[in-house]
């Protein structure tokens, strides 16, 4: 019980400041507990990531400045390898056949991912059905994929020659024809790809607002116009990201090469990823495979600045 003289009693002056720092002191080690917790359950996987990705970066940039065959002693040579980049006929073809490659598949795969996500942002029967077998082919893997590629298009049993031969024309040599062998990558790369882009469209798609497309469609605005100035400015943040994102892919296609065509017929389909990989791996050049890796790294690094910056551009002049 209180009585009145210590109620009369004055407090002291810094008491109320004593109470807020002792609470400040608990919230403090609540929060350095949960975060030990945290990093308790992100530590291991982030220790696994960093040892496959920072210490392979560290010694494949040590390696580019060496010559090393996997056995013998490395020998430094300075900056030879990357002058030797400039010279070599090989990496010259591989660079052509990936920019072709990347310039072909790039512009197919967000076209034809916008065009399926459109087509199924509807609410029509079975929808989700349809959605789950656009996406299928991008959880197969690249195996998979190049043995389908080989059923489909092999010169001799494949089933897109014999339907041509009933449609009577004559038969294609796809995969072993220099001029086609590309052509057949791009295609059953879209079909594994296209699925990304069109998840990603679709999700964003879903977050225009229907209260702008119903104030457009009240206007008298027709159905191209409601994509033209109400649907494509909300998308253009999300094509920047699919533009960087494929185009990455793109220069660093190896798996569906590897398994079809091994960079053939006449290292036709040989891209920059399979070339390092024929150095490295089968010559033992491990020193130039890492030069020209970080070449690629650098390249590819450019590019997704420009790529961002371009579609940044574009985006604030789409707004005004």
């Amino acid at each position: 019980m209180v009585t009145m003289a210590e109620a009369r009693a004055p407090r002291r002056p810094h008491e109320g400041e004593d109470i807020r720092r002792a609470r400040r002191g608990r919230r403090s080690r609540a929060s350095a507990r949960e975060a030990a917790a945290g990093w308790g359950f992100v530590g291991p996987a982030l220790v696994i990531v960093l040892g496959l990705t920072i210490f392979p970066g560290i010694w494949a940039l040590v390696l580019s400045f060496r010559t090393w065959d996997g056995f013998s002693p490395p020998e430094s040579v300075g900056l030879q390898n990357y002058a030797d980049l400039m010279s070599d006929d090989a990496l010259r073809a591989a660079v052509l056949h990936t920019l072709l490659y990347t310039a072909l598949f790039v512009p197919a795969s967000v076209v034809l991912g916008l065009f399926l996500a459109t087509a199924l942002n509807r609410r029509i029967r079975f929808v989700s059905l349809y959605r789950t077998a656009v996406f299928a082919p991008f959880v197969a893997s690249a195996v998979a994929t190049g043995i389908l590629t080989t059923y489909l298009f092999s010169p001799q049993f494949g089933l897109v020659n014999n339907v041509l031969r009933l449609l009577h024309v004559p038969p294609q040599g796809w995969l072993e024809s220099r001029s086609e062998a590309l052509v057949v990558i791009v295609i059953m790369s879209l079909w594994g790809q296209a699925a990304f882009t069109t998840v990603i469209y679709l999700a964003a798609l879903q977050d225009v607002p229907l209260e702008v497309i119903e104030a457009a469609t009240v206007d008298g605005a027709s159905r191209w116009q409601r994509f033209r100035h109400v649907v494509w400015p909300h998308l253009l943040p999300v094509t920047a990201f699919v533009a960087v994102y494929q185009t990455i892919e793109a220069l660093q296609l190896f798996d569906l090469v590897f398994v079809t065509t091994r960079g053939g017929p006449l290292d036709a389909t040989q891209t920059i990823v399979f070339y390092i990989w024929k150095v490295a791996f089968h010559k033992l050049q491990f020193g130039y495979g890492s030069a020209i890796a970080y070449g690629l790294f650098l390249v590819t690094l450019v590019v997704t600045i420009l790529v961002t910056l371009a579609q940044r551009r574009a985006a604030r002049k789409d707004l005004r």
